[in-house]
């Protein structure tokens, strides 16, 4: 079993990331020029690091599959981005967050790596400010805050219910003004396929330029990955299509480890599936919480309309079963609270999958121009997919898989078990333990990329100065350039009778029925045997039109859905192993007699790290240790 070195720095919680700082390695600005880095994406992680790596001198290289960064999913976030600001007086500060944070993930992340999150976040926000981000504001010009779930406290910055691409687009600017520098040489629908390694450190990628079909090499002294999450394995999910945990997969199959693979977000709030052909599901910002009441009909298969039914008759089962937070309960919980609805035959809607989230008496209170101002573009989307104006009757929504706390394993650095290697934003699994907390993950996106991985790559690559200047020719590239072609051959050649989409919708079938809201031993186990026929069937039934010197989103599909079968079947092994209950990760068998998820402290304290070995699965365990704060029972009552 490895050892797993996270490199907390020493001294109080407060003072680690400051300790650091002052130990690290500096790098001469002359020298910086010299070294070159390769960012692959350029969401708010990955713009955010080319920008600013750029702005320290740094030669960089950044890759993206989209047509321009702009088209990056963190475009989508809607609610808002955490701060500890206080602005509002209500009681809030650093430790507080922190210890929000800690406990909404419930007590599965390293204390040292959520209180930095924590600490970078006021800052994160006069940043964004400066940059022209249009956040909201009161009237007299102060910045105005919300609640999100899982916090008692008002601590969230937005830009009405488009916080995400306000956000993006002041990275979009940075990230630009540096391509226009010429210190940025930016890549669009190019995707990487593979990772190479020279002398067991990231020395360069190969990818695949998406609109002629030719693989390309790429070198660098450091590989930064930053390409979201990989909740598209359920398939139907609020990511985009194109969102995929290639990159990742393939750094771990090259060595990286994976840390906690099964766990991930379902939301609470997402507009329900309506048909078998449906290929992605829509994300209603949880910020709607913060004023909509979410209800089911207290009488089993109620046919009446949501309006016609008496407040007598109404569930407000979330205010009723947590009433110290009420509707804004963490996402797992309020997830899980709805599909004991559901199943328990109170769900709404055609498919009757769907429960009420009800803004009638905030209208009522604060007007509907108040209510309009806060949420209307939100509101109008909704009427643009459901053709119901939800300011007049309910809306229905439904919990969606939506986001990744997994990820490669990283170190306080940011740096994968490959050196040279680092992995930034949702596809690391840095800071959220079993559940992330609403607005965190644009803020964790952020301070990934702006402010920590610039200060943590110097001490890497300051000892890459004098190594060997590495280039494209180097055998080691030709190497995994001759794997990735046979691999696309591999697949282009099967020549079968079934689609892609075909093979994901059965792999998102068995992922959304035993490793999502609920997880049983049978389940998983019959998970893992339904997954690998699956794959054994895609490698001998998939039909990919289409050559690979060509666009083919066909073969780009079938290449990422090969990576997800691979992927499922971890997520599923991680799953079995871990035998307790701990935030989105809800074992039946270890819950209380309330229903609430059971912790098993003393076995599974630990973040699990998985090793590839060559198609199995090796655990290496990073045990974790709470010095400033005792884990506790997780409770929102």
């Amino acid at each position: 079993m490895k050892k797993l070195n996270a490199k907390i720095p020493e001294g109080k919680l407060e003072e680690k990331w400051r300790n650091y700082q002052l130990r690290s390695k500096l790098i001469n600005p002359a020298n910086k020029k010299k070294l070159n880095v390769i960012v692959v994406g350029s969401g708010l992680s990955g713009a955010g690091a080319a920008a600013t790596l750029a702005e320290l001198g740094y030669d960089v290289q950044c890759f993206c599959y989209q047509d321009s960064a702009r088209r990056a999913h963190s475009v989508a976030a809607q609610g808002g981005i955490n701060a500890a600001k206080n602005y509002q007086h209500d009681g809030d500060s650093v430790w507080r967050m922190f210890y929000d944070t800690l406990k909404g993930g419930d007590f599965r992340s390293r204390e040292a790596n959520t209180y930095r999150l924590a600490e970078l976040s006021a800052p994160l926000i006069d940043h964004f400010t400066q940059q022209g981000v249009p956040f909201a504001r009161e009237y007299g010009g102060v910045l105005v805050n919300r609640s999100f779930g899982g916090v008692q406290v008002q601590r969230t910055f937005y830009a009405r219910g488009q916080t995400g691409q306000q956000l993006l687009l002041a990275a979009y600017a940075q990230l630009y003004k540096m391509i226009r520098a010429e210190k940025v040489t930016m890549h669009t629908r190019t995707e990487m396929l593979d990772l190479v390694l020279v002398d067991g450190k990231a020395r360069g990628i190969i990818a695949r330029n998406l609109v002629t079909g030719e693989i390309q090499r790429y070198a660098a002294d450091a590989v930064v990955l930053a390409t979201g999450g990989y909740s598209r394995v359920f398939r139907l999910s609020t990511l985009a299509i194109g969102c995929n945990g290639s990159a990742i997969w393939k750094a771990h199959k090259r060595g990286a480890l994976f840390a906690a693979p099964s766990f991930t977000q379902i939301h609470p709030t997402a507009l329900p599936q309506s048909s078998e052909a449906q290929s992605k599901l829509t994300l209603m910002s949880e910020s709607l919480r913060n004023d909509g009441r979410i209800w089911v009909p207290k009488r089993k298969d109620d046919p009446r309309r949501a309006n016609d039914i008496p407040e007598d008759e109404r569930d407000y089962y979330l205010e009723r079963r947590y009433p110290s937070f009420g509707n804004l309960a963490p996402r797992d919980i309020a997830s899980r609270a709805a599909k004991e609805r559901i199943d328990a035959g109170h769900g709404v809607g055609r498919l009757k999958n769907a429960v009420y989230l009800d803004f009638r008496h905030a209208i009522e209170r604060f007007g509907l121009d108040t209510i309009r101002d806060r949420y209307g573009n939100l509101f109008t989307m909704y009427r643009k997919i459901t053709g119901v104006d939800a300011y007049r009757e309910p809306m229905q929504i439904s919990p969606a898989a939506h986001f990744s706390m997994g990820g490669l394993w990283v170190d306080y650095e940011l740096m994968t078990t490959i050196p040279g290697l680092y992995a930034i934003g949702e596809c690391n699994f840095s800071d959220h333990g079993a559940n992330r907390l609403g607005a965190n993950s644009l803020l964790q996106a952020s301070v990934d990329g702006y402010f920590i991985l610039p200060n943590t790559i110097n001490n890497y690559l300051a000892a890459e100065l004098g190594a060997e200047q590495i280039t494209t020719d180097h055998p080691a590239f030709a190497e995994v350039e001759e794997e990735v072609r046979a691999h696309i051959n591999r697949i282009l050649n099967v020549n079968g009778h079934k689609t892609v989409d075909h093979f994901h919708r059965e792999l998102g079938k068995v992922m959304w029925r035993e490793c999502a809201m609920s997880r049983t031993r049978l389940g998983l186990e019959r998970a893992i045997r339904q997954i690998e026929s699956i794959r054994e069937d895609f490698w001998s039934s998939v039909k990919v039109t289409g050559t690979g010197e060509e666009l083919n989103p066909e073969l780009e599909k079938a290449l990422r859905l090969a990576n997800f079968l691979e992927l499922g079947l971890l997520m599923c092994t991680d799953a079995l192993q871990r035998e307790e209950s701990c935030g989105a990760h809800f074992r039946e068998e270890y819950q209380t007699e309330e229903g609430e998820a059971l912790r098993v402290d003393e076995d599974y304290g630990y973040v699990s790290a998985w090793e590839y070995a060559d198609g199995t699965f090796k655990l290496h365990r990073e045990e974790l240790h709470f010095e400033f704060v005792q884990p506790t029972v997780r409770s929102y009552k």
